[in-house]
């Protein structure tokens, strides 16, 4: 089975009704190869729809042959039970806005969203449990991070890959959802004789993996849950790119700008770099430190900008004739704004040019042939 799924994006619905129909009928130990080519979410990202469905699959043929084993917990079996350590950054935990909204609307999605971060726990690298080499929740925490230190022009491609990643985290959990569902409506829709057949002794019924059908497609389930879609497209950017510099910082950096912003100009930026300091001190030591405080000292300086001076910098930065940074934004505020008009050159003299009467050369005189000398007879 091949399936085209672009690097970042998650799978289309009808992509998961795909995977889907193609492991219909296989037992649970079957192997299952799955391969990108080149890349590794596009993979990690089929491990995850694959190990959902083998779930679905346990929990619909071994949840009554373990009810029948006395003295079993079966509470220790179930996945949905699984918690992060609290210590962790609410981001890295997946607790992004429309995760947390799809949760408290969509019936079941708090438990299935469990099920599918230990999933992606198991399939991602040692460093989160798993045997994997790519962490699809909390990568996108880290390329959360990385916006920030980014320019301009990587920011837009960032921004791009960190909400298709989540539209993919977010489609994740709705198909968990929707694949719980399905186990316990499998349970249910066997015929008699079926039922029959597998039932215990203790009378639970244990259907083979193999006979396990899906009632519903995975398209139907959103063609009946239509507001989902709408849902991720309006809150999958719904994420604060910058920091919200504190309110009092701001209004002392403010307050001394508007009372002199030429004369104060040192004390703004050391103020500036100290509140940088303090806003940033999540973040490690290092390069990417460095430029998250710079990047942030040269924003907030634009916003300190006398009006005039303000609109003069925009244009520049417009034009392409100034970058948005920090030590250009300062020279042009203080050599560059008092900068002497240069005078206009002086169109240069012209030299008298004493006109040289050029004498006709002369013409050599001509050779007169030799005269005959007439001899007298």
């Amino acid at each position: 089975m091949r399936i085209p799924i672009c690097n970042s994006a998650a799978p289309l619905e009808t992509d998961f009704d795909l995977i889907v129909e193609t492991l219909v009928g296989s037992t649970i130990n079957t192997p299952v190869i799955i391969s990108d080519q080149v890349g590794l979410s596009r993979a990690t990202t089929g491990c995850v729809i694959t190990c959902l469905f083998r779930e679905f699959q346990i929990t619909s043929s071994f949840d009554g042959l373990v009810h029948s084993v006395p003295g079993v917990n079966a509470d220790i079996l179930k996945m949905d039970t699984y918690e992060f350590d609290p210590k962790k950054d609410p981001l890295f935990r997946g607790e992004f806005d429309v995760i947390k909204q799809l949760t408290e609307e969509l019936k079941g999605a708090d438990k299935a969203k469990k099920e599918c971060d230990k999933i992606i726990d198991k399939n991602g690298p040692k460093k989160t449990g798993g045997t994997g080499i790519k962490q699809l929740r909390e990568n996108i925490a880290e390329s959360k991070l990385s916006y920030e230190i980014m320019d301009d022009s990587a920011q837009v491609f960032l921004k791009c890959k960190i909400m298709d990643n989540i539209h993919k985290y977010f489609y994740l959990i709705v198909f968990a959802t929707y694949i719980r569902e399905a186990a316990d409506a499998a349970k249910n829709v066997s015929s008699d004789d079926t039922k029959k057949e597998n039932t215990l002794a203790s009378g639970k019924c244990a259907i083979p993996a193999k006979e396990l059908k899906v009632q519903t497609s995975f398209k139907k389930f959103m063609d009946d849950h239509k507001g989902l879609r709408e849902m991720i497209d309006k809150g999958k950017g719904n994420l604060q790119w910058e920091r919200d510099i504190p309110a009092s910082s701001l209004s002392a950096l403010k307050d001394l700008a508007a009372d002199d912003f030429y004369g104060n100009l040192g004390r703004i930026v050391h103020d500036l770099y100290q509140t940088a300091h303090v806003m940033f001190s999540d973040m490690p030591q290092g390069d990417h430190k460095k430029r998250a405080k710079y990047r942030f000292a040269s924003k907030t300086l634009m916003r300190l900008l006398p009006g005039d001076q303000k609109k003069k910098v925009e244009d520049l930065i417009e034009k392409k004739q100034l970058s948005l940074d920090l030590y250009d934004v300062l020279g042009f505020c203080t050599w560059g704004r008092a900068k002497p008009e240069e005078p206009e050159p002086e169109a240069p003299k012209e030299e008298a040019k004493e006109e040289v009467k050029e004498e006709a050369p002369k013409e050599e005189a001509k050779d007169e042939a030799p005269k005959e000398e007439v001899k007298a007879e």
